[in-house]
């Protein structure tokens, strides 16, 4: 009796032992919309903070950054567009470009609630093919032989190899990026060995400083390490931004975003919005011009709970213009669609 006692004893330990430990995580439900609590093995739940920058106080989700004093954090923006021109007789084009930003931040000191770091430009690279051909420049690749392509790789390859001191609240505020003098000054010197008349490199250089400076990467790094509003949002919950689409402001691009997740060491936002379709005509005599427009987005952004960073980005673009003329008897129209994939970090999906 005692033996059959034992077995029976080794035998529950061995069933309790294998049962699977499960975990709860709370998402968005696709089909309802409506937030739900699910439960899933718990060795697929990543190991998560006591304390993590994404976090949920009460039931509002807030995002702060809590960022390792020598560890290295990637951002590389990667994005591919196809455009696809079809003429009044239906014969159709197709264009691919394709570029890629790869940079990084090591975070070299934390005072307060300040990150005091370095911005490492590792690489560019840049593709376009049409018709059969494809020209390349990379930075990680030899100068090309066409002369037309080795000033831009000469710019590139001087943007690259450089470092920005950039200073970054717990909030993920970017305080300060400096240290764009050395930049410029490499870019003129590089440029200097094709170009000899002073004037045009001076124009070069005056050209890089309106696309690459503090204001405009402190825009693109607020736009691309901060999504969640400041005030927080609940599992489920929308918020809408917006950016002009054009110089005169007239147009604008809408992002609508939802908090889908936030679990297994994740947190996930979705996006869609874009340009409602808009039509514009104009009558000259018998002749009618018009222009229509329309942007579609959708995709997802995902962020690592425990230290706020940004892990990646996937958002999928649609343009679709069709430009038509018509004298009331006969028309003819162009239609030019482009698909885009803006990427961050692609290589961690």
């Amino acid at each position: 009796m005692k033996n059959i006692a034992a077995l029976a004893l080794i035998s529950s330990i061995a069933l309790v032992s294998c049962k699977k430990e499960t975990a709860t995580v709370t998402k968005v439900d696709p089909k309802t919309g409506k937030t739900v609590t699910v439960e899933v093995p718990a060795d697929s739940v990543a190991k998560v903070a006591e304390n993590p920058a994404i976090r949920d106080s009460a039931g509002i989700i807030k995002q702060t950054f809590k960022l390792e004093k020598g560890k290295t954090y990637p951002l590389t923006t990667y994005q591919r567009d196809v455009k696809t021109m079809t003429d009044p007789t239906g014969k159709s084009i197709t264009a691919t470009s394709e570029s890629t930003d790869e940079m990084n931040f090591t975070v070299n000191d934390i005072k307060g609630n300040v990150y005091d770091m370095t911005l490492n430009l590792v690489a560019k690279r840049s593709s376009q093919s049409a018709q059969g051909k494809t020209i390349v420049v990379d930075t990680k690749l030899p100068i090309p032989k066409e002369d037309d392509l080795k000033m831009i790789w000469n710019i590139n390859r001087a943007l690259t190899g450089n470092k920005l001191a950039m200073k970054m609240d717990t909030k993920g505020n970017v305080i300060s990026i400096t240290g764009f003098d050395a930049v410029y000054n490499k870019v003129s010197a590089s440029v200097g060995t094709l170009i000899k008349d002073a004037n045009q490199k001076a124009s070069v250089v005056a050209s890089l400083k309106e696309t690459f400076n503090e204001k405009v990467l402190k825009d693109q790094f607020n736009k691309n390490l901060t999504i969640i509003p400041k005030k927080g949002v609940k599992i489920g919950e929308k918020w809408t931004t917006s950016e002009n689409a054009d110089a005169s402001g007239t147009v604008k691009v809408t992002s609508n975003y939802v908090l889908k997740s936030l679990g297994n060491g994740s947190a996930e936002i979705g996006v869609t919005g874009g340009i409602p379709k808009k039509t514009e005509k104009k009558a000259q005599g018998p002749i009618t011009h018009s222009l229509s427009s329309e942007l579609v987005q959708t995709g997802t952004i995902k962020f690592d709970e425990n230290t706020g960073w940004i892990t990646n980005q996937n958002i999928n673009v649609e343009t679709t213009q069709i430009e038509s003329i018509t004298d009331g008897k006969q028309s003819q129209s162009m239609k030019s669609v482009s698909k885009s994939s803006v990427m961050v970090n692609p290589s961690a999906k």
